[in-house]
């Protein structure tokens, strides 16, 4: 491949570029990386690679020696690593090569995504093969992350720029798809583990190999289908927002050097980090949530308590709440799209409002939901709460760019997302100890939730209270119109000269754009299906 084809210059829009197609190739990125979040579905067959007559792990087995052992199936605990792994590479490796990323373009930055996630996956692939669970965290866990960093900022700074007149709407587009991923992924590997399990094999290494190769076909082919708009680019027939009508979006633009050293970068860092926290402790025991408060209610049986129930009837709740966790993927994703694209109509700031002060109505809701018995109203509680988590996730760049302006978006979210890693970490553990504590107190375990959800109520209100902080930039924090000039010059996307359309961006669903759709659409489509299915089990 030549250097050049992966060079900024190379991926400046030409006349009669149509940037609806724009978002079908970050979709094709974020589908790909998003199977993080259903990378679980691997854990049982990893656990047991080696042949049957093995335990499930050698009793004396610790983290250390798990990391090298050939001869013990390794255990479930060790594996969920790669899972903590990922989302910290993720806002570690966005943070620290955030900046590169506006230099070279999102093109280069989306090939090597490609490389380090489906890279890592082979590396993972040969880690299975000769047992050795340390290559499996350097493979998937360690460089998939970095991959999962890059490819997830790599399209935000470029649609936002694409779409000044519907910011939220186009990274909710793209950002959806991150949360996708897994809906699509999992039911993928686990028909293709099914296809290459033998007596011999457990069907993963084989899995790993072929789900590679068809992410780097899409991550590539995503890749090259981003265009950047040249210098001076304005949306005919689009006039920017007057500053008397939404005085929160900027026209102007503020260096990398100088977003961390505001006061509105950290308030927003907390809005996310808190509204993250919250939601990813609910995703994290929503399975099990459900079963311990409602038990035999699950299956007509209200008399029936979780501890009360056979091993049979276990299993058939536990069906039960795989589909619940599957329509809380579908509201994740859904609400990405939705309150992102709301957030153009109300603004971030009042969008973030709306999901702290609702957030903290639900959470304080839902222990009176549980013990009324009521599953539809528990259900419907979780189900907008995820809606929330996901949207905030969507909103978020949008937010960055109306407050810090374009020009150095990407790099600003990459930074903002060390928020994610740390969410990633707090909430699970908030929940977790909560959860053993109060079952280590006596408590029952269809009450064992309740102050885990004022707790978690507790938190959104941090949050509304950080929101309430972010304000407009003073004007000494913007760059002049001769430095972004100058800036723009040498990153040669092209010499400033006038602002104009250009006859870019014009354009609806064309030839094109409809056959771009329709390739991520149908993926899309087969895992919604897929999770509707399971998720029938819940009613």
């Amino acid at each position: 491949m030549q250097a050049g084809l992966l060079d900024r210059a190379r991926i400046v829009a030409r006349p009669g570029f149509n940037r609806w197609l724009v978002p079908p190739a970050a979709l094709a990125i974020h589908l790909c990386i998003g199977m993080a979040y259903g990378f679980s579905v691997f854990w049982l067959p990893l656990s047991q690679v080696l042949d049957a007559q093995q335990p499930a792990a050698c009793a004396d087995l610790n983290l250390l020696s798990a990391l090298f052992t050939t001869s013990c199936n390794w255990r479930i605990s060790d594996l969920g690593w790669i899972y903590t792994l990922f989302f910290v590479l993720l806002g570690c490796s966005a943070a620290i090569w955030g900046g590169w990323l506006e230099r070279v373009g999102p093109r280069k930055a989306a090939v090597v995504a490609a490389c380090c996630w489906c890279g890592g996956m082979l590396i993972a692939a040969s880690g299975i093969v000769v047992h050795q669970l340390w290559l499996m965290w350097l493979g998937a866990g360690v460089i998939g992350g970095i991959g999962l960093g890059l490819g997830y900022i790599s399209p935000v700074s470029t649609l936002i720029k694409w779409f000044p007149d519907r910011r939220g709407m186009a990274t909710g587009m793209a950002i959806m798809g991150f949360g996708g991923g897994a809906m699509i992924g999992a039911p993928l590997a686990n028909l293709l583990i099914s296809h290459f399990k033998t007596v011999d094999s457990a069907g993963v290494w084989q899995t790993f190999v072929v789900m590679a190769a068809i992410y780097f076909t899409f991550m590539i082919a995503g890749a090259f289908g981003y265009r950047i708009p040249p210098a001076g680019w304005r949306l005919e027939g689009w006039a920017p927002p007057s500053a008397t009508k939404t005085s929160m979006i900027t026209t102007r633009n503020v260096h990398l050097r100088d977003a961390h050293k505001t006061k509105q970068f950290w308030m927003i860092w907390l809005v996310l980090c808190l509204n993250v926290s919250a939601g990813i402790g609910v995703i994290g025991m929503a399975s099990p949530m459900l079963q311990e408060i409602f038990g035999g209610r699950l299956l007509g049986q209200p008399e029936l308590a979780f501890n009360d129930l056979s091993a049979e009837q276990k299993a058939a709740i536990a069906a039960i709440a795989a589909g619940f966790a599957g329509l809380l993927s579908l509201f994740n994703i859904g609400g990405r799209f939705f309150w992102a694209t709301f957030s153009d109509k109300i603004g971030r700031k009042n969008t973030y409002y709306t999901f702290f002060i609702l957030g903290i109505a639900l959470y304080a809701l839902a222990p009176t939901a549980a013990h009324m018995g009521n599953q539809v109203l528990f259900v419907a509680i979780f189900c907008i709460i995820l809606s929330m988590y996901g949207g905030g996730f969507a909103t978020i760049p949008a937010y960055l760019a109306d407050i810090f302006g374009t020009q150095f978006v990407g790099a600003i979210h990459g930074r903002l997302l060390t928020a994610w890693a740390t969410a990633g970490i707090l909430g699970p553990v908030i929940v977790n100890y909560i959860r053993e504590f109060q079952l280590a107190a006596g408590v029952p375990r269809a009450q064992v939730y309740d102050f885990t959800m004022y707790i978690l109520a507790g938190i959104l209100l941090l949050g509304l209270i950080a929101n309430t902080f972010v304000r407009p930039l003073s004007d000494k924090w913007y760059m002049s119109d001769e430095e972004v000039a100058a800036l723009q010059a040498k990153s040669a996307v092209s010499q400033p000269g006038p602002s104009g359309g250009f006859g870019i961006g014009k354009g609806g669903l064309d030839g094109k754009a409809l056959l771009a759709w329709t390739a991520v659409g149908f993926p899309v489509l087969w895992g919604v299906w897929n999770t509707l299915k399971s998720t029938a089990a819940l009613f």
